[in-house]
């Protein structure tokens, strides 16, 4: 690695610790207010890294042609970094307006900018969108690419990518009926996820694998499980939707209530920190 693409990672990684401090994923009005505020201040490259964060904050909130106007307004071949992030989000665009297939090219040169320029995180990100827009036949290999690059990445945020990697795997082989491989992909996502300690991202772990307690016939783990996730969110205030449906629906299982509430699945997380 030269001395400049060294110099370029790790600017690229210091932006995006900034980018994570600021991200809301369940808010994204409140993410586009502290992403603009923060932006106002900011000039040249670290001002416009941060636009890109704006337009797929917009995005979240369908504003799809204010956010695409945003991104035509950025320079795109300046520098690598922000010629990446420009792409992943025209391709986030397409795909969250129901055009995956305009939005594949997007992604495959999002991957190849990213791979060249040693941008791991933003290379695994892309990857990762190419396996949510793929054919189900062609998701895991993808899945499992990326999963590979994240366990050999030098970049301790990219290596951050594994737990949402095996969540999406774990739920394609849950779609499958192959519900051992599941659990064990869930219970590795979890432990991955214990690693960084993030409450709101080991929550959803632990609610695949209550969700997959379930499917193989054990909903009284499965119950057990799913309370005391409650139990843990009631202490904080708190409380979740799907957990509730899957209590609801356990208990239903076990006869003792009704399933017309049943939670489905938590499929293709999109982002390392977002549950």
């Amino acid at each position: 690695m030269t001395r400049a693409h060294a110099k370029a990672t790790a600017k690229a990684q210091a932006h995006q610790t900034r980018i994570d401090s600021l991200w809301d994923f369940d808010d994204p009005a409140e993410s586009e207010r502290r992403f603009t505020d923060a932006a106002r201040s900011e000039r040249g490259l670290d001002g416009e890294i941060l636009t890109t964060q704006i337009a797929r904050a917009i995005g979240l909130q369908s504003r799809f042609d204010e956010a695409r106007a945003l991104l035509d307004e950025l320079p795109d071949d300046e520098d690598e970094e922000l010629r990446v992030r420009v792409l992943l989000e025209r391709g986030r665009l397409l795909n969250s307006g129901g055009d995956p297939r305009r939005a594949k090219p997007e992604f495959e040169m999002a991957f190849g900018a990213a791979s060249d320029a040693g941008l791991e995180f933003l290379a695994i990100d892309a990857l990762h969108m190419l396996a949510i827009i793929a054919a189900p036949a062609d998701q895991d290999g993808l899945n499992r690419r990326a999963l590979e690059l994240a366990a050999g990445a030098a970049d301790p945020r990219a290596r951050q990518w594994r737990a949402s990697l095996l969540n999406n795997l774990g739920w394609s082989a849950f779609d499958r009926g192959e519900l051992s491989a599941a659990m064990a992909l869930f219970e590795d996502a979890l432990a991955a996820r214990l690693e960084h300690g993030r409450e709101s991202d080991i929550i959803v772990a632990r609610w695949c694998i209550g969700r997959t307690l379930r499917e193989l016939g054990r909903a009284s783990d499965a119950l057990a499980l799913q309370l005391q996730l409650a139990d843990q969110l009631r202490a904080t205030g708190r409380t979740d939707q799907y957990v509730d449906e899957e209590i609801a629906a356990c208990r239903a299982a076990l006869g003792e209530g009704d399933a017309s509430g049943a939670a489905g699945s938590v499929l293709n997380q999109d982002d390392p920190t977002a549950s």
